[in-house]
């Protein structure tokens, strides 16, 4: 087991407008070269333009999305005597909202548009609507585990 599984996480601080963690991880994948400050502009328009297209809450709309992205599934590769297996487990809480936001933000970044709040506001509300790429990455993921059942008894 690595080191990283035994040592504790460092605690995540809730966002300053929202007061939600939620928002604090998704800050972090879209972070890039340290600019906090653009990353939480863009979460916080794109959060503003969800408001405004479902006249619901942004936070439960958000939340909904990342419900419907986690998986509960996934396949890890494991080496058994000269062969490679792709052996099914199940995902922990924090490991599944962390994928979700994973794949929300980087189906977010490819797909075609102007401003990336305007994308990250598509993808969460395809994906609080059920679809959307990241729920389809969901679904490969729980085919591909699906698949390889037979093998689920190498589990580590």
């Amino acid at each position: 087991m690595s080191r990283r599984n035994k040592a504790k996480r460092r605690p995540i601080n809730p966002d300053p407008i929202y007061n939600s963690k939620l928002i604090s991880m998704l800050t972090v994948r879209i972070l890039k070269n340290g600019k906090k400050g653009l990353a939480q502009k863009i979460i916080y328009e794109a959060l503003d333009i969800i408001k405004e297209r479902t006249k619901n809450d942004p936070l439960e709309i958000l939340e909904k999305a990342i419900r419907n992205a986690t998986p509960l599934v996934e396949v890890k590769a494991r080496r058994i005597g000269g062969s490679t297996y792709q052996v099914p487990m199940e995902v922990r809480a924090y490991r599944g909202t962390n994928l979700a936001l994973r794949w929300i933000t980087k189906f977010a970044i490819v797909r075609t548009g102007n401003s990336m709040s305007n994308k990250l506001a598509n993808e969460i509300i395809d994906s609080s609507n059920e679809n959307g790429n990241t729920i389809r990455k969901k679904e490969e993921t729980h085919r591909m585990a699906e698949a390889n059942k037979a093998f689920a008894h190498y589990r580590y």
